[in-house]
């Protein structure tokens, strides 16, 4: 399958699988720290943060699975290997073990900005190729980590 096939210009959609690809290999990171942050939480907050961080890692790996059969759906192959995640993604890795529950938090907020920040170009990229199908998608994402982001400022008091 090709771009043709769904009614888009191949040349104007290949900034968008770049931009994709790169935030499946940012998402890939990140689902990887919730993770860490879900087994290494203890404490007080330890029931809430749990759930929360199984929440978002549910969330996060059915968003990467979206996001690498869009990449498909558009004609190219994702990436699929550790290697080619850690070269690209801007979320660097963060060792989650013995970490207070405010520092596991605040890692994952600052995580969700950039993963934000990397959603709104790929919104004005999409809405330049006439790209409905993923601007809506990526939409959505974008919406889920806003909420999320408003929650865990809450949790650590920040403004």
């Amino acid at each position: 399958m090709d771009a043709k096939e769904i009614s888009l210009d191949e040349v104007a959609v290949k900034p968008v699988v770049d931009h994709l690809n790169e935030l499946l290999a940012n998402y890939h990171i990140h689902y990887q720290k919730i993770r860490g942050c879900h087994w290494n939480i203890k404490g007080p907050s330890f029931f809430t943060l749990h759930a929360k961080f199984e929440e978002m890692y549910t969330t996060a790996v059915q968003t990467i699975d979206e996001l690498a059969e869009r990449i498909l759906t558009l004609g190219k192959p994702p990436y699929s290997t550790f290697a080619d995640y850690i070269e690209i993604s801007t979320i660097k890795e963060f060792n989650t073990i013995g970490r207070k529950d405010t520092e596991l938090v605040k890692a994952l907020i600052d995580d969700m900005a950039i993963l934000i920040e990397m959603e709104r170009q790929i919104l004005e990229i999409t809405a330049d190729a006439g790209d409905d199908g993923t601007n809506d998608m990526v939409n959505g994402f974008m919406q889920y980590k806003e909420k999320n982001t408003w929650m865990l400022r809450s949790f650590v008091n920040e403004d």
